[in-house]
């Protein structure tokens, strides 16, 4: 990951927003968070720009200039000419000043080293008869060409940006001087930080204003005219062609904005389609004043706004310089090297099959994923850079899929229904329990045409669900545990029959054999009874006559011993 631009992993909520903008898809998936290839990245910003979570974040500066201001030597700013459209109606004494107050020995304007880049490149087009010249300003640009499209290195101007221009020139002049750039750009912390001994750090728009309202320090509105000062027209569309002469023999000048516009440039100068031109390339659409860091690009950005305080502020001729030699000037550029492997055809039609897609219709190219085509999203997966559940078609097709096997599945009766009482989705089990042939003979219907509307009137007025209720649908002859509850979001009711007919029915049995069992018992307890008073009628006769008899016998022995 480049250093300027860090991740806060605790705000990425796995959107893909970031690899939808990312032009180079510099951004790899991984544990559901945005990772930044570091090898691939072209630092354009557009991902800080569009992140909704702030998850993107640059490295803040602030306190390595503070103490650069401590060290005792003069730190002397070079100011981007794009400070005008920031800043809307403060011109340069009023910057100065104020940034005079944080410390700071001196400010001047970057457009001074932009007017030395120029002469630079009207000299490359007058001495030495190139074919193609792209223009070196843009740090983005130039790593897009260093990473990206190599065999155009050669195209590219060996000349130093105007920040490097400008701060080699005041390190010219000061010799123990500390230069400090402030600008929109994020690219610019990586190119101060990858060319040594230049510029000694960066400051974005957003970290010098956070900085003097800390201390409280007000920026005028006062701007003064200078005539001599052109180079302000550098961070325009097309700023650089008008600062210069453009009277090389035999040229076409053209300027391009935006990285998309510029990779399409790259491609035609690759396929040999463009021949002796001078093209100046911006990564940022309206060129500078469109940076990531314009702190009004997240407030109420407008481009044609934008240029006019810029073309207010810029002169009609040129700063008065000492032009550097040409070796002061020379800048190289390397091939940054990719560590991507390419897939084999065959291992692509894999990965597109495991996405479930077996066939070119299949490939919806739709871009959710951030990528332009399936395809290109394939070979991602293969580099470890995507994942196959970030194709959202995919997700979709496998939760449906998954939900409507559990839902045909399912032994229980479900139905939905619309806030109408239309019946919008019916499954088998539901079918079977109501005696329906298809679900097309009801789908769109009320829920009237085959049930009672009364649970489900009183759910959605209610908002309260209704649960295992015991039904008897006399209709179907069938008895149902039913449940009935309303999903708020979608205004929908969903109702699950379970069908109990037959344990109904196993009950009414089991209840018919124990009345039958209890009216048995209760005949045989009848019939004992009956039985026994039986029997103790037959004893109580017996027991009267023993008593006569022995009576009888009593009185008989009693009369023999008289």
């Amino acid at each position: 990951m480049p250093n300027c631009l860090t991740l806060k992993k605790s705000n990425c909520k796995n959107c893909y927003k970031c690899i939808r903008y990312c032009p180079v898809k510099a951004i790899r998936f991984s544990g559901n968070q945005a990772h930044i290839i570091g090898n691939e990245c072209i630092l354009c910003g557009h991902c800080f720009v569009v992140c909704p979570q702030n998850a993107k974040e640059i490295v803040n500066e602030t306190e390595k200039v503070r103490v650069l201001l401590q060290s005792g030597d003069p730190v002397i700013v070079s100011l981007a000419p794009s400070f005008i459209a920031n800043y809307e109606g403060v011109g340069i004494k009023s910057m100065r000043e104020a940034l005079k107050k944080l410390g700071f020995y001196d400010v001047e304007e970057t457009a001074i080293g932009a007017t030395m880049v120029k002469n630079e490149y009207e000299r490359i087009l007058r001495e030495e008869n190139r074919d193609i010249v792209i223009a070196s300003c843009c740090h983005s640009i130039n790593l897009l060409i260093q990473k990206h499209f190599p065999r155009m290195l050669p195209y590219l101007a060996d000349v130093v940006s105007p920040m490097q221009a400008h701060c080699k020139d005041i390190k010219s002049r000061f010799p123990n001087a500390k230069t400090v750039f402030i600008g929109p750009c994020v690219a610019k912390k990586d190119e101060a930080e990858h060319y040594e001994g230049i510029v000694d750090a960066v400051l974005t728009f957003e970290e010098l204003t956070e900085w003097l309202n800390k201390e409280s320090i007000e920026l005028k509105q006062e701007i003064f005219p200078n005539e001599n000062s052109r180079a302000r027209f550098f961070p325009t569309t097309g700023g650089i062609l008008k600062t210069m002469k453009q009277d090389a023999p035999g040229y076409t000048y053209m300027a391009i904005d935006g990285v998309s516009n510029c990779i399409q440039a790259l491609k035609d100068i690759e396929k040999g389609n463009v021949h002796k031109c001078f093209i100046e390339m911006s990564a940022c659409v309206g060129s500078c004043v469109g940076g990531p860091i314009m702190e009004k690009l997240h407030k109420s950005s407008s481009t044609i706004r934008d240029y006019m305080a810029v073309a207010s502020f810029a002169g009609t001729k040129d700063f008065e310089v000492d032009q550097p030699d040409m070796l002061t000037m020379k800048k190289h550029f390397e091939f940054i090297e990719q560590r991507s492997p390419i897939p084999t055809e065959d291992e692509i039609c894999e990965i597109l099959q495991q996405m479930g897609k077996f066939k070119p219709s299949q490939e919806l190219n739709c871009g959710s994923c951030g990528y332009d085509t399936c395809r290109d999203k394939a070979v991602a997966i293969y580099q470890g850079k995507a994942e196959i559940s970030m194709c959202l078609p995919f997700l979709k097709d496998k939760a449906e899929s998954f939900s409507d096997t559990i839902v045909k599945n399912t032994p229980n009766g479900l139905f939905v229904l619309n806030d109408k009482m239309e019946v919008q989705s019916i499954n088998n089990a539901a079918l079977k329990i109501m005696n329906l042939r298809s679900a097309k003979d009801v789908l769109g219907d009320q829920v009237v045409r085959i049930l009672d509307p009364g649970v489900f009137m009183s759910v959605q007025r209610t908002g309260k669900g209704v649960y295992n209720e015991r039904v008897y649908l006399a209709e179907y002859d069938r008895y149902v545990e039913q449940t009935v509850v309303p999903d708020k979001e979608s205004h929908m009711l969903i109702c699950i029959m379970r069908d109990v007919t037959d344990e109904e029915h196993e009950r009414d049995r089991k209840e018919s054999i124990s009345r039958q069992t209890v009216e048995v018992a209760d005949k045989v307890v009848e019939k004992q009874m009956r039985i026994v008073q039986e029997i103790a009628s037959l004893l109580g006769e017996t027991a009267a006559e023993t008593k006569i008899a022995l009576a009888k016998l009593k009185e008989s022995i009693t009369d023999d011993n008289d």
